[in-house]
């Protein structure tokens, strides 16, 4: 049995606004003989709207009214109705995240498609997203290398790095091509960040002035630089802390980097330089692509192909995959369902090593809990390697001791393994963490980093819990 449901996402970024409308084909995978499985098995992209400056009323506010008519004229060309859509995707990001009115844009456009994953996506999320949108994930599984992804868009540039299919490392730095705008060919608008860079190498750029297009290729040629530090590719300099969006945090220097991947509205302009006007987008855009690819630290990395551009970030909708999780699950009454829950996944190179299990986990647990935005997290393992009652045990100190921040939120603790063991670790768990605190522990469920899941109220007098996994569709 097969069946179409229409998806949509809708990306409204620092520069542009975009939306994707996908047909997604599931499929009941299983045989007579076991549950059921319904999973994806076919991914359409059937329309994609046209690319729109995202429009903003101020300084500090999205010009909501337009963000609406934007999504309503692409409904109408799409020829989709919001009843036509079982699933979908809002998400805002880069700089816009930030704006004042961000989460009531989210909420008026979420009510325009079923149930929507709807997040501001922080710095480090945006940066997971991306690199997913652009293959790097698959690039680096296919090729068992440690690929990054830069998605440089208007206002930053993410950074997310994948070792053999894993994500191990994000990262975010102000720089991006409308930092710097231009009009009449005079510049009409710098960031602060980017002046003070630009003045601390001698570059003196100030509203009004002749929008020169040597003197902008030297601070292009300077963000390309530190682009490549921020991979390890040279030495960092003594500016290149303060480019951190947010005060962040750099990649690790362990991470050794073999290949990359560009995505985001410059990464056009990296992979197809043009001669034309470099002022087009009114900003600085092309000529920051044109330093990139011309920038001689990056040619020690090989460059793949991006299965996405300017688009990377555009959720086509989460894709659901249905499953059932039970017989040897652990779950509470009166914590069920719950929805919209982001996974952490944890490689299996990390169960294998408890030392550092916790840690890695807790950092990786922080890209979604330094933020207001998600109430609880879902932590993710194979569980195929701590199968005896013992190591059972160790894998559950582990987890609650990764768990040790989280804890004092008051939310349930969340747990989805592959393997049989659902149970056990649960009522490890339980112990372990305190009476007190509300345990769900499902088993026989696969998702990997960046997917949300649902888990539904108990069914079959309680035996099994229906899972719905959301992962993010790009088009590959």
């Amino acid at each position: 049995m097969k069946e179409i449901i229409n998806s949509v996402g809708i990306d409204i970024g620092t520069s542009t606004t975009q939306l994707i409308f996908s047909k997604l084909t599931i499929e009941n995978m299983a045989t007579s003989y076991t549950v059921p499985r319904i999973s994806i098995v076919n991914t359409e992209v059937v329309y994609r709207s046209n690319i729109y400056f995202t429009p903003l009323d101020s300084s500090s506010n999205i010009d909501s009214e337009n963000v609406k008519a934007i999504v309503n004229k692409e409904y109408k060309l799409a020829n989709m109705r919001p009843e036509d859509l079982q699933t979908g995707a809002v998400i805002i990001t880069g700089e816009t995240a930030r704006k004042d009115n961000a989460d009531e844009v989210l909420s008026s456009l979420s009510d325009m498609a079923g149930d929507f994953v709807v997040a501001t996506a922080g710095p480090d999320l945006e940066s997971l997203l991306s690199a997913r949108g652009a293959g790097t994930d698959f690039i680096s599984d296919e090729d068992r290398c440690t690929v990054a992804n830069i998605d440089i868009g208007g206002g930053t540039s993410n950074i997310a790095v994948f070792s053999k299919g894993t994500a191990v490392g994000t990262s975010c730095l102000d720089i991006g091509g409308r930092l710097i705008k231009v009009k009449g060919g005079k510049i009409t608008y710098i960031y602060k960040k980017t002046s003070e860079l630009a003045a601390a190498h001698g570059i003196n750029l100030k509203i009004g002035d002749r929008a020169d297009e040597s003197v902008l290729r030297k601070l292009a040629d300077i963000f390309a630089k530190q682009l490549a530090m921020a991979l390890g590719l040279l030495p960092k300099d003594q500016y290149h802390k303060g480019l951190y969006t947010n005060d962040g945090s750099p990649i690790s220097e362990d991470i050794k980097i073999d290949g990359i991947t560009f995505s985001g509205g410059v990464a056009d302009m990296i992979y197809n330089p043009s001669g034309e006007n470099v002022f087009r987008y009114e900003d600085i855009g092309p000529i920051l692509g044109e330093a990139i690819n011309d920038c001689s630290y990056f040619s020690g990395v090989k460059r793949y192909d991006a299965a996405e551009t300017i688009r990377a970030t555009v959720v086509g909708a989460g894709t659901h995959t249905t499953e059932v999780s039970g017989s040897t699950i652990k779950y509470e009454e009166n914590c069920l369902p719950i929805k919209n829950i982001p996974v952490v996944k944890m490689s299996e190179e990390d169960e294998q090593d408890l030392k550092s299990f916790s840690k890695k986990m807790s950092d990786k647990m922080e890209i979604f809990t330094n933020t207001d935005a998600y109430d609880c997290v879902a932590v993710a393992i194979s569980g195929n390697f701590h199968t005896t009652f013992r190591a059972v045990q160790e894998m559950g100190k582990a987890i609650v001791d990764g768990l040790e921040g989280y804890n004092k939120l008051g939310f349930p603790i969340v747990v989805i393994c592959e393997n049989d063991i659902g149970k056990v670790l649960g009522n490890t768990l339980k112990v372990m963490a305190g009476l007190d605190k509300k345990i769900i522990c499902i088993d026989n469920i696969f998702v990997k980093d960046g997917d949300f899941v649902d888990i539904g109220e108990p069914v079959a007098n309680g035996r099994v819990v229906p899972v719905v996994t959301k992962t993010l569709i790009f088009n590959r």
